[in-house]
């Protein structure tokens, strides 16, 4: 699967979405890194060019709340429903829901495995394979917990 790893925001951090890209490449998938500090525009853009399956945005800065969702908008409106988005970062519990419902299928803080989000991964196919919908911009109740 083909994955963009994203930084959005001011947010200076990276080591994390390094540690996260290296580990998905080296599970067999596909990544490219955006590098820090990206528009939500430029991360949609990103996703169109390379013709991406799935994005995972990385996000400590605490503007997850307003560049998450502007990041899953500009998908949906460029005609990019079916992209699965996941996050990953300082994300409160309490902020969760509204990510999920906008369309996000997965969110993991800090210490979360590799091997889960692979595990994840590994479930995005075998849904897709089904022909589940399991895009940012598709009907579906279906989160990873």
């Amino acid at each position: 699967m083909k994955i963009i790893i994203a930084k959005p925001g001011l947010d200076g951090h990276d080591r994390g979405a390094k540690v996260i890209a290296r580990a998905l490449r080296d599970g067999g998938h596909e990544v490219v890194y955006t590098g820090l500090r990206k528009t939500p525009t430029e991360i949609v853009r990103a996703t169109m060019d390379e013709d991406a399956a799935a994005l995972g945005i990385s996000t400590l800065s605490g503007a997850h709340d307003v560049l998450i969702p502007a990041i899953c908008d500009g998908l949906v409106e460029d005609d990019l429903s079916g992209i699965v988005v996941f996050a990953g970062g300082i994300i409160p519990a309490s902020d969760r829901n509204t990510l999920h419902d906008m369309g996000v299928r997965a969110i993991f803080g800090p210490g979360t495995s590799t091997s889960e989000i692979l595990d994840f991964l590994s479930e995005v196919s075998s849904r897709k394979e089904s022909g589940e919908p399991v895009g940012v911009g598709e009907s579906s109740q279906w989160r990873w917990e």
